[in-house]
């Protein structure tokens, strides 16, 4: 296997996971949401505020691989 093959196989493993830090930043938000609402008896404000915490956390981490995938693409070029 050659250097620019192992490159390409690291890149699509690499981007196979932005979907599920997404997913995951999500559900993690949600149950810390969740779990403040059942402590403090505020349901469903604390939920409702960490998904979407969870869900800005998410994109934040898929536009920063994007811009890293950017960054190597101009790197290669140069």
């Amino acid at each position: 296997m050659g250097k620019k093959e192992k490159n390409l196989w690291k890149t699509f493993m690499e981007a196979s996971t932005a979907p599920l830090n997404l997913v995951v930043a999500t559900f993690v938000g949600l149950a810390i949401g969740y779990g403040l609402d059942s402590i403090f008896g505020t349901s469903p404000y604390l939920t409702v505020i960490f998904l979407i915490l969870g869900i800005i956390a998410g994109f934040r981490e898929l536009f920063r691989f994007v811009r890293r995938q950017e960054d190597a693409d101009d790197k290669e070029g140069k």
